[in-house]
């Protein structure tokens, strides 16, 4: 009879309401959504009446991590290809690594010269002592010396990092372009033993507890050229040369300093008079340099070279180094064995052929140099 009072009491109540409550992450999520890690509960609730009295009933809890959807966008961060001249040193491509996954991720990076199907026609070059910088400050700017990480360290969610490489341009006359693809591939970090460790995605069955990997990253460069999901994403960028020329030009001054009858005043072009010849070489381009200068003069005829009379750096006034008082420049030895410091000026005498040499390795965009030497009248 206790059995039945207990049957009745229950179908006098009414019919049983069931919901759900989930517990996440107290902080909205961003574009990449939940974060990584995050634990989600979720526990059931039944609410009944028996004979008008409420009553509830609450169901164990169940919970999951997050796991970690890995994406990432790699562009370019330029309007266009960079424009370089041809043996330029240090030039720079730059681009922007974006994180998309839903936690800190790190990323490694790398290149490619390998010519892109459709990017990049008439490329024809490859360019060298490639190095990958990450910008330090975030302005944008290649900093030699400030900008030295070469690889993104705890990039956040959402976050972006640019990112230069840094190259040279060989020296060769038929060069046109090189396409440059930079490379970014998701690491595993952590710790020091995993960094530069490439990141791997899980392939067991899910785990509820377990923070597992997943790749998200098909197209990631935009291009429908990595469409695999495989943790990497890259874009890429051209070394163009478009200035194959400069504005240079060469003029050549004289100025007698002495004569044997009036020595250094007023000195006049007699026999046994020393003159100063000047070459002032100037650039005039702005923003492109030219290397390997070469400026060579003939002895002319009836006269004499005066010896280890050769020097460069003097000052101009305008084409000529007619400044009061200066002869200047660095002296340098009819055996090219002396070049001045830092810039490596050098020059020369070939007593064979009475021709005075002077190089000046590059000669930069909108500069002159001069460079003097004497002879004596015969």
């Amino acid at each position: 009879m206790y059995a039945k009072g207990v049957i009745r009491t229950l179908l006098a109540g009414t019919a049983a309401i069931v919901s759900a409550g989930t517990a996440m992450a107290q902080t909205a999520p961003g574009l990449a959504g939940t974060a990584a890690g995050t634990t989600v509960t979720n526990t059931a609730q039944a609410s009944y009446s028996v004979n008008g009295v409420q009553q509830s009933a609450t169901s164990n809890a169940v919970s999951f991590v997050v796991d970690r959807k890995v994406n990432l966008t790699v562009s370019t961060n330029q309007p266009a290809n960079t424009q370089v001249a041809i043996g330029q040193a240090g030039a720079v491509t730059t681009f922007r690594v974006t994180n998309n996954t839903n936690g800190t991720q790190d990323f490694l990076l790398s290149t490619s010269q390998t010519p892109i199907q459709g990017l990049f026609a008439g490329d024809n070059l490859d360019v060298s002592n490639i190095k990958i910088f990450v910008d330090g400050n975030n302005n944008g700017t290649y900093e030699v010396g400030s900008d030295t990480a070469t690889y993104i360290n705890e990039l956040a969610a959402d976050a972006s990092a640019v990112v230069f490489i840094v190259a040279d341009v060989p020296n060769t006359q038929s060069a046109a372009l090189a396409g440059i693809t930079l490379i970014a591939q998701v690491a595993a970090g952590g710790d020091i033993a995993a960094q530069g460790t490439p990141l791997a995605a899980s392939v067991a069955l899910n785990d509820d507890n377990i923070v597992d990997v997943v790749f998200a990253d098909n197209d990631s460069d935009g291009l429908g050229l990595d469409t695999a999901l495989n943790g990497q994403g890259r874009a890429s960028l051209g070394y163009e040369i478009t200035t194959r020329n400069v504005s240079l030009s060469v003029a050549k001054s004289q100025l007698v300093l002495s004569d044997p009858v009036n020595l250094l005043v007023a000195p006049k072009a007699i026999p046994g008079a020393v003159v100063q010849y000047c070459l002032v070489v100037n650039n005039a381009t702005t923003g492109t340099p030219a290397s390997n200068v070469t400026l060579t003069d003939i002895i002319p005829a009836n006269t004499t070279y005066v010896a280890n009379s050769i020097s460069i750096g003097a000052i101009a006034l305008g084409n000529s180094c007619l400044v009061t008082g200066i002869t200047g420049g660095v002296p340098l030895a009819d055996n090219g064995s002396v070049t001045v410091p830092l810039l490596l000026y050098s020059g020369s005498y070939n007593a064979s052929t009475k021709t005075v040499s002077a190089t000046i390795p590059t000669l930069l965009g909108g500069t002159s140099v001069a460079a003097l030497f004497r002879v004596t009248i015969n």
